[in-house]
């Protein structure tokens, strides 16, 4: 069995008991978190597709920890002028633990 949610702007598949790394939702560690912007759902042979979303579909996960990306380098510079900046960027992360699927 496998969901397909919608956070943060992007979508991820997840099934019980997967680790998921999500845009930075609000909550402390051991605090739940009910998404219901499911978008597809897929148990035993049956394919539930949503328009956007499917009705009465929930995921249930519990927030792990609040962490952060990898750093990337954001450097600008500009030809022939002597001009160049580099700062670094770190996206704030949720890790969450899917508890459960329901539709």
């Amino acid at each position: 069995m496998y969901a397909v949610i919608k956070t943060g702007g992007k979508q991820h598949r997840v099934s019980v008991g997967d680790m998921v790394a999500i845009e930075k939702i609000d909550g402390a560690k051991g605090d739940t978190v009910v998404f219901d912007n499911i978008l597809m759902v897929a148990a035993e042979g049956q394919i539930r597709i949503g328009t956007p979303a499917v009705n009465g579909a929930t995921v249930t996960g519990e927030i792990v920890a609040q962490t952060k990306a990898p750093k990337i380098a954001v450097f600008h510079m500009k030809r022939r002028k002597g001009h160049r900046k580099k700062t670094g960027h770190r996206q704030p992360l949720t890790r969450m633990r899917i508890r459960d699927i329901s539709f």
